[in-house]
């Protein structure tokens, strides 16, 4: 019987896992993801119960008739593919012209994803998307050989460019007592588990599940979508 990974497990296991990135001839199939669940029935913990669900940081008309919901992860090459390409037709279509409610929820492989949504989160709710953003139009850049401290110094200089300070940045990336990183794989967890995550990148689209897609597939979805209302 499979059950539930204990928070403080997977937060653990992301903690200590490497970068997944290795670019997409490397890329592992589908980018399943991990440690969401075990063989073993380890039971719930206390923190599991009372971590706190962050709010979802919504870009665009937050009553904009139709809702889409990407799942990515900072370290996932087809997620910043989407990002480059798929994404600003999407914005200057239908999220700057008040058509949809734009809804990201990030995803960890690894740790240099956890410590990047850290980045993301440290600028508040303000410039979140601005940060993510250089996230994955710089994904290659940050990310660079795959050095633990070059990624965590490149993260940095990215958190500098978006206005934070070099201490600033460390601090929110720093996992010690960080109780940012209980609330973000948390959240992650509820929310992947909820809506059956299991890739990235995944679009939900008023509580529709979609795998990646081009976009003129995706404008057809949402046309229909507005046209039913």
């Amino acid at each position: 019987m499979t059950r539930k990974l204990p928070l403080l497990a997977l937060i653990a296991a992301l903690a200590a896992g490497g970068a997944w990135y290795f670019g997409p001839a490397n890329e592992p199939a589908g980018l399943v993801l991990p440690a969401l669940a075990q063989t073993e029935d380890t039971g719930t913990t206390t923190m599991d119960a009372e971590v706190e669900i962050l709010p979802d940081h919504v870009l665009g008309d937050v009553n904009a008739p139709v809702t889409v919901i990407e799942y990515a992860s900072y370290t996932c090459p087809h997620c910043a593919n989407f990002h480059e390409e798929q994404f600003q037709e999407l914005k200057a279509e239908y999220i700057d012209t008040g058509k949809v409610k734009f809804i990201h929820r990030e995803v960890y492989f690894d740790q240099y994803g956890l410590r990047a949504g850290l980045l993301a989160q440290c600028g508040g709710d303000m410039r979140y998307y601005g940060i993510s953003g250089m996230l994955y139009d710089q994904q290659k850049e940050w990310i660079g050989s795959g050095e633990p401290e070059e990624i965590l110094d490149n993260l940095v200089t990215l958190g500098k460019v978006a206005g934070l300070s070099e201490d600033e940045a460390r601090a929110c990336m720093d996992f010690d007592g960080n109780d940012m990183v209980e609330k973000l794989v948390g959240t992650f967890r509820h929310y992947a588990e909820a809506d059956g995550i299991n890739a990235t990148p995944t679009l939900v689209i008023d509580g529709e599940k979609h795998s990646n897609m081009a976009y003129a597939d995706l404008k057809a979805i949402i046309e229909a979508r507005l046209a039913a209302q």
